[in-house]
């Protein structure tokens, strides 16, 4: 109608339909590089694909909550959590540099989709010091 504006995809959508193309893709290539023999590795690698499929359920958040929402708030509750159980862990054991370890693990995992997606625009042909 005349005065309305057609809904057109907003950028956000795009980020997240990425996040959850990549979240399909690594959870399949988890699953190629088969089973692990020791049961605590394939505990710890359940406890991870359970989490990663419930972050993208979007029947467990409110309807107004998009899923781009969703992607970036929840992992504030991940890090929260990691810290709530980190804090009882003997400080010999080093817990604090443990769950940043296993962080900067999960963010290289996931720079893999943001390897075009920064905030500017131009020829990736241009040798300023990146590659794309």
């Amino acid at each position: 109608m005349c005065g309305e504006l057609e809904e057109e995809g907003r950028p956000e959508d795009d980020v997240y339909a990425r996040f959850v193309a990549h979240v399909h893709s690594f959870l399949a290539g988890m699953k190629k590089t088969g089973k692990n023999a020791d049961e605590i590795h394939v505990h710890l690698d359940r406890l991870f694909r359970e989490q990663l499929l419930t972050v993208l359920d979007d029947k467990r958040a409110p309807d107004d909550m998009s899923g781009y929402d969703r992607m970036i708030m929840e992992p504030l509750v991940f890090a929260r959590l990691a810290g709530f159980i980190a804090a009882h862990v003997p400080l010999g054991e080093d817990p604090l540099r443990r769950v940043i370890d296993a962080l900067m693990v999960g963010y290289s995992e996931g720079e893999v989709a943001q390897a075009h997606d920064h905030d500017h625009d131009h020829d990736h042909h241009h040798g300023h010091g990146h590659t794309h």
